[in-house]
């Protein structure tokens, strides 16, 4: 209960302190604009931030795809490549019976 006491003083004494906080000085206006145009200032930042962010993970999306359909490409063309090189193998069997062939009936 002591500490919910304290507190609520500590409290009390803040807003004793910022009711008596005089806003017309003319430091603590200056102080606000300048934080009031810093802030700005970095709202602007981040929106341009985020933009730039929005556009390189677009750009990672679309090149993601592109690698995707590389990747694709070249499989098909390795396995275009294997099927011919199965094709000329079976053809040079088939070349090599040929001949065997040809060879026994000249002998």
């Amino acid at each position: 209960m002591n500490s919910i006491l304290e507190k609520e003083k500590k409290l009390n004494s803040a807003l004793t302190k910022l009711k008596e906080l005089n806003l017309d000085n003319p430091d603590i206006k200056k102080n606000i604009e300048t934080l009031t145009d810093q802030k700005n200032q970095l709202k602007i930042e981040k929106h341009e931030i985020e933009k730039k962010y929005k556009t390189l993970v677009d750009e990672h999306d679309n090149l993601a795809i592109k690698l995707r359909e590389f990747e694709n490409k070249e499989k098909m063309e390795e396995k275009k490549r294997l099927e011919f090189s199965e094709k000329i193998d079976e053809l040079n069997q088939e070349t090599n019976t040929l001949m065997d062939e040809i060879d026994k009936w000249q002998t």
